[in-house]
């Protein structure tokens, strides 16, 4: 059956809205889907929220509504941000869905006839902040428990737990016999120490007597599975997962041609949730080694080398942002200023700087220049060049199939930002070429005829080329780019329009009429 390329984020918890951070994961994972949609491919996005939880539930009292109406308002304000940032997405996984309460609440049931849950009392120190028991390894030298974990209170109570410590020779065995199961292997690295020091077993309930927001476990309805149960098998439960089957190969065929995914998450949820609790869990379930996601770890905005939060007070909102320089101005500053894995330090003004000089002073420059010259000296018609001659005037500069090439790598590498770059490499040298050889002069000598159409050809077709590699990226502006060149009208507004197929020398037809020049990044001015 045909594989779809299946990708997914973490989802986002629904007890405050949306900040930079969400912003950059969801327009990351848009943007690879639509590389993979660029190639051809048939993808499967899926995101959405996780809305249950204490936090919610403390959240939805101090606000004075029940639960659900609180989660309601705050996914709404994730909707409405990925609609305005051209985000994407195939499928939505609320984990209030009762298709995802389904499917948890069969794995539990499963798992607990198996008798990898059972029941027992745990008493320790445990965090409100992060709504779990603390060990010693938590403490810090001074023997106190740091402020990462806010309130700590003494408790005892009895609870489920998963028997976690079964898997970790699994786990460790995978990871070292799949090299690429974290991206970038540094965090693979990490993940491999974490696990080393991993023992006991993972707590998977709360009393409905203190927590009652959450989804019953099936054979004991006096608790509620906690975060691990719920919010991690969104993953499976939105792909059609079906827990009353026991082999991944009878699962339906739905399931199977997306499976596995690639899930995007940030590097502080890879250890323990995403790579130690997610894998063991799958792999209790009866998934293969093969079968396991791969995991796509990115790094988090800084403000002046501080993390972003709430408390901190340092939180941009990317909805601000937006409405002061654009969507477009956002996705590519977000793709285009971070190494994937890596942290970076956000900057407002480095946002206005590299929309203003690499994509006005490059692409929209270029377009300017070119369009109104060709109007003027060749009423907008362009004339292939044919010879070998004609074709090596310029061509030869840009080394087409280099760039093209250096592209598709950066993306089956999840080096997006690489990527994204070597996109203005066409328009860059679009511009030079004009400077260096001046058509107005050109134009002049009737024995240079040739080599004003040899350039005229090669800047049309650097610009068209540059459109279909912005497109993941900055998919309303290649529409203008294609717009502006009077290409594929037919398909104008619709994403078929473009095809990575297409990303090659000569596809302007002899004799091809552009369209009208129209202003494409105005620039940002900042007002004093």
């Amino acid at each position: 059956m045909p594989k779809e390329f299946f990708i997914t984020t973490a989802i986002d918890y629904t007890n405050s809205p949306p900040h930079i951070g969400h912003a950059y994961e969801k327009i990351l994972a848009d943007v690879i889907a639509r590389y993979h949609r660029l190639k051809g491919e048939k993808v499967f996005f899926l995101t959405g929220v996780d809305q249950h939880g204490q936090k919610v539930q403390q959240s939805a009292a101090k606000a004075g509504v029940a639960p659900a109406e609180f989660v309601k308002g705050i996914t709404q304000k994730f909707v409405d941000l990925w609609k305005k940032l051209d985000v994407k997405y195939d499928a939505w996984a609320a984990t209030i869905d009762p298709l995802h309460k389904k499917c948890v609440q069969g794995i539990l049931q499963r798992l607990f006839d198996e008798g990898q849950i059972y029941k027992d009392k745990q008493a320790g120190y445990y965090s409100v902040r992060q709504e779990q028991f603390l060990t010693d390894k938590e403490r810090r030298p001074d023997g106190e428990f740091g402020p990462e974990w806010g309130e700590v209170e003494f408790r005892e109570e009895e609870n489920y737990y998963f028997k976690l410590s079964q898997h970790k020779d699994w786990l460790l065995s995978y990871i070292d016999s799949r090299k690429d199961a974290v991206i970038p292997d540094f965090r693979q690295t990490e993940l491999r120490n974490a696990v080393e020091r991993l023992s006991g077993d993972l707590c998977i309930s709360r009393p409905k007597s203190r927590l009652d927001w959450g989804i019953e476990l099936p054979f004991d309805r006096g608790f509620v599975t906690y975060v691990w149960f719920d919010a991690l098998t969104n993953y499976i439960s939105f792909a059609g997962y079906d827990p009353s089957l026991s082999t991944l190969s009878s699962q339906p065929s739905t399931f199977l041609e997306k499976w596995p995914a690639l899930q995007i998450i940030g590097k502080d949820i890879l250890i323990p949730a995403h790579g130690i609790y997610w894998l063991a869990m799958l792999h209790a379930i009866g998934f293969s080694e093969k079968e396991m996601p791969q995991l796509l770890v990115h790094g988090w905005w800084n403000l002046d080398g501080a993390k972003m939060s709430k408390s901190a007070g340092n939180v941009v909102d990317p909805e601000l942002l937006v409405e002061k320089y654009g969507a477009e101005a956002l996705r590519y500053y977000l793709m285009s200023d971070i190494v994937t894995g890596k942290d970076a330090d956000f900057s407002e003004g480095r946002l206005i700087e590299s929309f203003n000089s690499e994509l006005g002073n490059r692409v929209g420059n270029l377009l300017n220049r070119f369009i109104p010259m060709l109007v003027r000296f060749r009423e907008g018609k362009l004339k292939k060049t044919t010879s070998e001659k004609e074709f090596n005037i310029f061509a030869y500069r840009f080394k087409f199939d280099d760039v093209v090439a250096n592209y598709r790598k950066s993306f089956e590498d999840h080096w997006v930002s690489n990527a994204v770059n070597s996109t203005l490499v066409f328009a860059m040298l679009g511009n030079l070429i004009i400077d260096e050889e001046k058509p107005w002069s050109l134009i002049k000598k009737s024995e240079e005829a040739y080599r004003i159409d040899a350039l005229f050809y090669t800047l049309a077709e650097a610009l068209r080329i540059t459109a279909v590699l912005l497109w993941p990226v900055l998919p309303k502006a290649a529409h203008g780019v294609f717009d502006q060149l009077n290409w594929k009208m037919e398909l104008s507004g619709d994403e078929e329009r473009f095809s990575l197929k297409d990303a090659e020398w000569g596809r302007l037809p002899d004799g091809h009429v552009v369209g009208k020049p129209v202003p494409l990044f105005p620039r940002i001015e900042i007002s004093d």
